[in-house]
């Protein structure tokens, strides 16, 4: 009876934890719990994807492209909502396997995308989506007759859960939360499985080939994941962009960048 009061009271600890502590501080952004997967990166690769599509938040609209050499901009969107239930308690072997699930869903039936989003997509110069299933079924909704590219350097940062008791199950938001900070903070991970430092040179090598695109006068638009959005995000402030819209962390968001 007390073993079992003593491991309730340590689930209900983690969850308010959890709760509490939504974001940590990290440099000059924030850890979310909200995405993951778990494979390494794989070499770049430019297939172009022939879209077609349909799925919600406000896009600022890009500045018109100058003359030569002028700089363009960089925006980096998170995908569509999955279409996977959180509304589950697992251990850590559990949301191990719901977050594979995840890893091969698609978006919800039903999503409509902002019509601000389609309008900068149908302006831009260079579309790029990860190749995962929730992130091109978005650029297809927002890409119409259009082409983009599919990009493995853009799949999101691996989220292993923390080796802990079977007998604690918790929600997926609440293991999302706990799996990052172990990512982030104590270099977590399985093996084989990327680490926070290999993670940090994709997001470089990524952002500044982002960067040399819009350097020319492009208009560039991503469509991935909201944690590893961030690392680019990073990156590309490292390399001298500014931020200048930040839509937060909602499916279908975005972020803005440009030389100043």
């Amino acid at each position: 009876m007390r073993a079992r009061l003593r491991r309730d009271r340590i689930a209900t600890r983690l969850a308010r934890a959890a709760g509490k502590v939504h974001s940590v501080s990290m440099s000059t952004d924030t850890i979310r719990p909200d995405e993951s997967p778990a494979p390494p990166p794989v070499a770049a690769s430019a297939d172009s994807y022939p879209a077609s599509g349909q799925g919600a938040a406000p896009v600022p609209a890009p500045d018109q492209t100058g003359p030569s050499g002028q700089t363009g901009a960089i925006t980096l969107t998170r995908h569509g909502e999955p279409g996977l239930s959180r509304k589950v308690k697992l251990n850590a072997a559990g949301y191990a396997a719901w977050w594979a699930r995840y890893e091969e869903t698609g978006l919800l039936p039903g999503q409509t995308p902002p019509d601000s989003l389609v309008a900068l997509v149908r302006r831009a110069d260079h579309v790029f989506s990860s190749t995962r299933i929730r992130a091109i079924e978005t650029a297809r909704a927002v890409c119409a007759d259009r082409s983009f590219e599919i990009e493995p350097l853009l799949i999101e940062a691996p989220l292993p859960p923390p080796r802990w008791p079977a007998w604690l199950r918790l929600a997926p938001r609440t293991w999302g939360f706990f799996a990052r900070f172990w990512w982030w903070f104590f270099n977590h991970h399985e093996p084989g499985q990327e680490t926070r430092a290999q993670a940090e040179a994709r997001a470089d090598a990524m952002a500044a080939r982002l960067g040399d695109l819009a350097r020319a006068g492009g208009e560039v638009v991503v469509l991935a994941h909201g944690f590893f959005n961030t690392m680019i995000a990073r990156s590309l402030k490292k390399q001298g962009w500014t931020l200048v819209d930040d839509q937060g962390w909602r499916y279908w968001s975005a972020r803005r960048f440009e030389r100043r």
